[in-house]
């Protein structure tokens, strides 16, 4: 990878063409042991070393999270280790970072902070509970990744540390979450997580447990020991079905033609010209299947599942890949009562635990769309179906346009959208709130309302006056006020719209996940383009060669 030029990535993979990571299983208990393979980065240019890692590990490791939360329901902890001997994790690969464009930079760090957030989430929301055995010095995003785990253990050889050293060695920050969940997960108090950020040798032994940095500091002798006991205590509390059958998450199909990208579900059309992605999504064809046992026996066919993993890599794709299309239209084909009724399903068997992972999986991609730096719209149209869930995409928009009425020399009713069970709870948005409540923060009493409401069509005007839809022009008008705002959008100024769409997007509470997101938006964001980084003598562009760098003493 030559200074400056990314790769394009695919995010699909699966555990036979894993290079990074190695998968075991000990009855209730996994492990994922970490062992980078050194000339395996995605692009040439650096290599990994010490158990350091670039995107393409991370997309390994968030497919083994995702696999053994399908696949493995035995599974009730996970341990994350270190496959080589005396090191844990360097973190993120130095040489990648500095060579690597701005924008790689930043979805590299969004990326990773959403796979920590799969982990915790796996943890509370899955009871699949993650710890971590530290058996050598853990550095940055390896600590990191520790901080996403419920309990960490080290080795106590003298040798062994934790460390954030961001600030003294890079000048920037830690950019998977280390500084917020330092202070806010784990409550290290603020003076001593001062010192632990400025300093390069970090922190080891009693000092460290005393700290709340880690939770344990055994005798490398008893480290394997010790986990293997901590682990079996946290599966056994576990409800996940001991002797269920896993889901085979069969590789997923994509087919790129040109400015087409198609999945089974879903279909992007890309206006390179005008920077929009044209998305459609499509309902199910035919009712759901009776019941949990259905849609177990449908596997990765079921629909909502089938919907969640293309929807989520079409959104890594575009995310990833495609920077320059910087304006997301969602549309929707398809019946209501037939995505209603997978609602229902949903809600219905919501405690089997194959549908809980169903919910969870969706959940997360309509998360990954909320903190998504592109503008997005939805089109509401004559054969639609925004319901329950896929009316959450109307709800996550920036704006949501809907046609008032019938479009001329069409036989097709007017468009409408129907609320279901699902847009009151099952897809809290990153603050914590269901979308619905997250629109209506200064009329909190429009949501129960609105919950009465559940399973009625509402046309243009009606789904107005209930504040689900910003504009209803009708067909005269349609297509020129469509155009003209698609273009406003697109001219306006990216990083501008970035910080706009962050800042109006999570009113209400702050959250563990907002604070992380946000701050990556605006604070990472920001210094990764500073001089002070990756300026000629900047920290990142100097490490390694010997070379002082210099600063801009300036604050700012």
């Amino acid at each position: 990878m030559a200074d400056g030029e990314t790769v394009r990535v695919d995010f699909r993979t699966e555990p036979s063409r894993y290079k990074h990571w190695k998968l075991g299983f000990d009855g209730p208990v996994a492990t994922l042991a970490m062992d980078v393979q050194e000339d395996g980065g995605l692009g040439p240019g650096y290599e990994l070393k010490l158990n350091s890692y670039d995107l393409g590990v991370d997309v390994e490791l968030s497919d083994a999270v995702q696999r053994l939360r399908f696949e493995h329901p035995e599974i009730g902890a996970v341990v994350i280790t270190s496959g080589k001997e005396r090191v844990f994790c360097a973190g993120a690969n130095i040489r990648m970072l500095s060579q690597s464009p701005h924008g790689f930079k930043v979805n590299f760090c969004k990326f990773t902070n959403e796979t920590r957030n799969a982990i915790e989430d796996a943890t509370v929301e899955s009871r699949q509970v993650y710890l971590t055995a530290i058996n050598g010095p853990c550095a940055g995003g390896g600590y990191e990744l520790a901080l996403a785990t419920d309990w960490i253990i080290m080795a106590d050889d003298g040798n062994t540390a934790v460390s954030l050293p961001e600030v003294p060695l890079l000048a920037v920050l830690p950019g998977t979450g280390g500084l917020t969940r330092l202070v806010d997960k784990r409550r290290v108090r603020r003076d001593r997580a001062d010192f632990f950020c400025t300093t390069e040798e970090g922190v080891r032994g009693k000092r460290a447990v005393e700290w709340g940095l880690v939770d344990e500091v055994v005798p490398r002798s008893r480290l394997a020991e010790v986990v293997a006991a901590r682990a079996r205590e946290l599966a056994a509390r576990t409800d996940r079905p001991p002797n269920a059958r896993g889901l085979r998450l069969v590789p997923l199909e994509r087919t790129v033609a040109g400015d087409a990208i198609r999945y089974g579900h879903v279909a992007c059309e890309l206006d390179r010209t005008r920077g929009i992605a044209l998305i459609t999504v499509a309902g199910p064809a035919a009712s759901p299947p009776d019941g949990a046992p259905g849609a177990h026996a449908q596997g990765s066919s079921f629909w909502p599942l089938a919907l969640a993993r293309e929807l989520d890599d079409l959104v890594l794709h575009l995310r990833t890949n495609e920077a320059e299309v910087g304006v997301w239209v969602f549309r929707t084909v398809g019946r209501a009562e037939l995505v209603e009724a997978y609602d229902r399903l949903l809600a219905d068997h919501r405690d089997d635990w194959l549908v809980r992972e169903v919910r969870l999986y969706l959940k997360r991609t309509l998360k990954r769309l909320d903190v998504t730096s592109r503008s997005m719209f939805t089109l509401i149209e004559p054969g639609s179906c925004f319901t329950g869930t896929l009316l959450e995409l109307v709800l996550a928009a920036d704006r949501a346009y809907m046609l008032d009425g019938t479009r001329r020399a069409e036989a097709r009713p007017p468009a409408t959208v129907r609320l279901t069970e699902a847009n009151f709870g099952a897809y809290p948005m990153p603050n914590g709130l269901t979308r619905v409540a997250n629109r209506h923060l200064a009329e909190p009493d429009r949501v129960e309302k609105l919950r009465a409401r559940i399973g009625e069509d509402l046309d243009a005007r009606a789904a107005a006056e209930a504040g689900l839809v910003t504009f209803t022009p009708d067909d005269i008008d349609w297509d020129d006020e469509v155009r003209q705002a698609l273009e406003a959008r697109a001219a306006f100024s990216p990083d501008a719209l970035t910080g706009m769409e962050a800042s109006l997007r999570f009113g209400g509470p702050e959250t563990l996940e907002t604070k992380i997101f946000g701050r990556l938006s605006a604070w990472q964001n920001w210094i990764f383009q500073r001089a002070n980084a990756v300026g000629p003598k900047g920290a990142l562009v100097v490490y390694g060669t010997g070379q002082r760098s210099e600063f801009d003493r300036r604050r700012v």
